[in-house]
This record gives structure tokens, C-alpha cells and sequence, in this order.
């Protein structure tokens, strides 16, 4: 397989995180409609999903420049804090405060040939990463954002929606009565890098760029008809995959579901996914998908042996999830980085 980052900007709210594993639900129905972006169609690939993966998506993570070099904003790896700082302190009310300094830090770039080196000075919280945000846009959008206060790379805004009673040609109560939708608003001119790994047996990075391309202008996820999920794609780029020699440990991009015996230890955020049919099925009898609990992105997993680790994603994908469509699968792989954690 190999690894590409596919860089989108976000032009609208989004009722859906930009999740890899929803993202791998997205290009299943494009591909369902469109025979051509998959060599054989799409029944070919999910009939060998569980063994030889066609598409592994992560995450949407943020992208930013300090002005010298690029990088990517991840999740802090899910460890313990210790694992991650070294407290020194005289005393105890230094120590507690630096331990919350070091809490809020809930950010780590990553550089843009993706090894993962674990400096203090990589891990940052809101405001250092606004901060990065805000030297990344136009002269035009700093003079808009300057006086906004409270500035955040993400925030919720309550969207008020209603529908009409024909017969009084009014709202009202019950299934008339109004109501509010939330959705994730990203600063202005932010720029995510979604990283897919492509079996190019079966699909090349010019036809999921094409996917993605009308994801993005009909919409992603909840509410899409509303106007919400929106982004325009900005460029391709194939990676080179990170040289894991000197890791023990494996950093997540997505949610997973990671083999069991391959891993002897683990620190993890779990994550449920009450998943739901799209397209036509979302108007179905039951357009819900049975839950998964899945680990979160950001996770750290230690396997009993780094170097049997020789594909560039991990996980396995959950069957059996919906009655409505019995041969749905959800995507449970991830792509990995190496990862050097001190044990």
C-alpha cells in the first residue's frame, strides 16, 4: 500500500466529525454509484475487506505553518502525563501547576515527514495553536479575527431549524416544534490533511481524490442537505512511510479496532460509534447501525513485537453492524506511526 495526504479546507459547519472511519463509509458510497473508482466495483473489495483492506483514511488533523516549516496538529498521545513531561519543581504548588500547564497541552506536532519525536516543545495547548492559526491566514482574515475574542481552532455554533405545519402554515408543537442542531465551525482558512493508505490493486489516489472531491461539495455527514459538510479539496501527496526501526510502540491516526493477542500493553481514550446509514438507507425502516466501541485516535499500543508489525496500518474491520444492509462493514484499521515510548 501507499500512503498519501489529501489536504481539504473546510467551507461550512460540520455536524459530523471528520473521523477516518466515517470518511471510509463516505467513499463506499460514492463508489457504490460510480463503478470506476474501484477496479471490479465495490462488492469485489468489501468481499476481502477483512483481509486485504482497498482504503485505510484517517482522521482530518489540522495543518499549520510557523512561518519555517509545516506541521501537523494530533492528538497528545493518550498516556499518562508523566510519561509525557518531566515535573521539576521546588515545591508542591509549582509542581500542581505545572502539571496543569502541562494538561491543557492537548495538541502535538507532528512534522511533515511524520516521525513523532517526543520534545516539550512539540506539545501545545489552544492558544499556542490559535496563535499558529492566526499567522497562517490571509492580512485580510487577521483584520476580521483580531478583535474576536476567545478565538478557537473549533467552535460549536446552535443552528436553529423548524418545520412547517402545512395544514396552519405555522410551527407548533410536538414533530412542528422548533429545535436546534449543532455544528463545528474550524477558523477561517484552516487546512486539514486527511492521510489514506491505497491498495493500488485497487483504486489510485487520483480516483479518491475524485471521491472526496464531491463528498466535499454535496456535503459530509449530518445535515449535509442543510448545507452543512462542506470543504473544497486543496492538493494530493504521497508520503513516505515513517522508518520505524528505533519504535516500540504504535501512535494511532484514526479509530480502531486493534487485533486481539498482537499488543501486550495499551493506553487508550474508548470510543463508541452509534453509526447510521447515509444516502438512501438514512430514510430506511431502520437506518441505524448496531454500536461499536472502538479505540479513539491518539491511542499508543505496544506490540509483542515491533518488527512483526511490517504493514502500515493495524486493526481489524467489524461486521454484522446493520440489518438493513446486512454486508456493511465499518472501516476498524488505522494507519499507524512508529512511536518510541521509555518502558
Amino acid at each position: 500500500m501507499k500512503l498519501y495526504e489529501i489536504t481539504i479546507r473546510p467551507v461550512s459547519g460540520f455536524g459530523t466529525p471528520l473521523k477516518g472511519d466515517t470518511l471510509f463509509g463516505h467513499f463506499c458510497w460514492q463508489a457504490a454509484y460510480d463503478a470506476t473508482l474501484l477496479n471490479g466495483g465495490l462488492d469485489k473489495w468489501i468481499a476481502c475487506y477483512g483481509e486485504k483492506p482497498f482504503a485505510v483514511f484517517s482522521t482530518a488533523w489540522p495543518k499549520f505553518s510557523d512561518g519555517k516549516k509545516s506541521y501537523y496538529t494530533v492528538k497528545r498521545p493518550d498516556l499518562p502525563l508523566s510519561y509525557l513531561f518531566s515535573v521539576k519543581a521546588d515545591d508542591r504548588r509549582k509542581t500542581m501547576t505545572q502539571r496543569k500547564e502541562n494538561a491543557a497541552k492537548k495538541w502535538m506536532l507532528l512534522p511533515e515527514n511524520l516521525r513523532m519525536l517526543r520534545s516539550a516543545d512539540l506539545f501545545k495547548n489552544d492558544k499556542e495553536i490559535m496563535a499558529m492559526a492566526f499567522a497562517s491566514v490571509t492580512e485580510e482574515t487577521k483584520k476580521i479575527m483580531r478583535g474576536k475574542a476567545k478565538r478557537k481552532l473549533s467552535r460549536e455554533h446552535l443552528q436553529s431549524h423548524n418545520t412547517i405545519n402545512r395544514l396552519t402554515d405555522t410551527t407548533g408543537g410536538g414533530m412542528f416544534a422548533p429545535y436546534e442542531q449543532r455544528a463545528d465551525f474550524y477558523y477561517p482558512e484552516t487546512e486539514l490533511a486527511v492521510f489514506v493508505l491505497i491498495d493500488e490493486d485497487a483504486t489510485d489516489i487520483d480516483r479518491v481524490a475524485i471521491a472526496l472531491e464531491r463528498i466535499g461539495r454535496f456535503g459530509f455527514g449530518k445535515d449535509a442537505s442543510t448545507g452543512w459538510g462542506r470543504f473544497d479539496m486543496c492538493s494530493t501527496e504521497e508520503k513516505a512511510m515513517p522508518d520505524a526501526r528505533d519504535a516500540n510502540a504504535c501512535y494511532t491516526l484514526a479509530p480502531s479496532l486493534p487485533e486481539k493477542g498482537k499488543f501486550r500493553d495499551w493506553s487508550f481514550s474508548p470510543f463508541t460509534r452509534f453509526g447510521r446509514h447515509g444516502d438512501l438507507l438514512a430514510r430506511s425502516a431502520n437506518p441505524f447501525k448496531s454500536p461499536v466501541i472502538m479505540v479513539d485516535e491518539g491511542a499508543v499500543l505496544i506490540p509483542e513485537d515491533i518488527h512483526a508489525m511490517n504493514k502500515p496500518y493495524l486493526g481489524r474491520p467489524a461486521f454484522y453492524v446493520s440489518k438493513a444492509m446486512p454486508e456493511t462493514v465499518v472501516q476498524g484499521y488505522t494507519p499507524w506511526l512508529p512511536f518510541t515510548l521509555e518502558v
